[in-house]
């Protein structure tokens, strides 16, 4: 078990390189070194066949790996530079990204669920007609059959995401709600070594909670889950490391001692 007590950092953190951000590269790293952090991960997304002609989740990714290159030589005495990226979970959508991480030297890869029936939960309309507690089980079950399909990258990221889009957000939702299905993507997440992130975004869009919630990261953990993430989900650089004292207090909470952040796709263990 590779490890390092002495470090901090931020592994989900969005560019340029995603359609949903503007910031440049170089305006993260330069956060990162302010802040203190040991490491910073960028982790775009790739959406491939995002439902929205108009919305593309995708980047020419030698060009995002050749900057960050670029960025190790500048900074890389002062911060670790990882490379990540986040795809967005298709059933069929497996075989493109297998063959995206074989073809490109990816430090972390974030396994999202952002979508649920065909649509995107940002749009109100996914939730017309339809309770919460409809669309809510019914993302989990995609979430569950997608993970099925594929589960070869590092951390299911924000697994109850929907929960920031529903009409009523967290009042129609509880982990004791939907635990027939959650369980059954947490034991998948232990059955293939899997990390759960703890993402802060909830916290910082007043949720009142991270995403997963932390009865989840607790239930994880009781089925023998060891390995947790920790990411705020900025997509601009004052977003970083939002909450991650509030983070770790939780993780202890629920009997972790460690996270873990990811380097050449093998987990490094940070004490909490």
């Amino acid at each position: 078990m590779r490890g390092d007590d002495t470090v901090t950092g931020d592994i989900h953190v969005h560019s340029k390189y995603s359609t949903d951000s503007d910031t440049p590269m170089e305006e993260v790293v330069r956060q990162a070194i302010q802040m203190g952090l040991s490491y910073v991960c960028f982790t775009d997304h790739i959406d491939y066949d995002f439902p929205y002609e108009d919305i593309i989740f995708d980047f020419d990714v030698s060009d995002y790996m050749k900057e960050i290159g670029e960025l190790r030589d500048r900074y890389g005495d002062r911060v670790k530079i990882l490379a990540g990226v986040e795809l967005g979970l298709q059933e069929h959508l497996g075989p493109k990204y297998r063959q995206l991480l074989r073809d490109y030297p990816f430090d972390f890869a974030i396994g999202s669920q952002h979508l649920v029936g065909g649509k995107d939960p940002y749009y109100p309309e996914v939730f017309d007609g339809k309770s919460d507690s409809f669309v809510y089980r019914q993302y989990f079950e995609e979430m569950l059959t997608d993970l099925k399909a594929f589960h070869e990258f590092d951390t299911l990221g924000h697994l109850d995401y929907i929960v920031r889009y529903g009409q009523t957000k967290a009042r129609a939702y509880s982990y004791r709600q939907y635990a027939d299905v959650i369980d059954e993507i947490l034991k998948l997440l232990v059955r293939y070594n899997l990390a759960i992130e703890i993402n802060t975004a909830g916290l910082r869009k007043q949720l009142g909670f991270p995403n997963p919630h932390p009865d989840v990261l607790r239930r994880y953990r009781e089925l023998g889950g060891t390995l947790v993430t920790m990411g705020s989900d900025a997509h601009r650089p004052h977003a970083m490391g939002f909450a991650f004292d509030t983070a770790k207090e939780i993780l202890r909470s629920c009997g972790f001692t460690h996270t873990v952040y990811y380097e050449k796709r093998r987990p490094v263990f940070v004490k909490l």
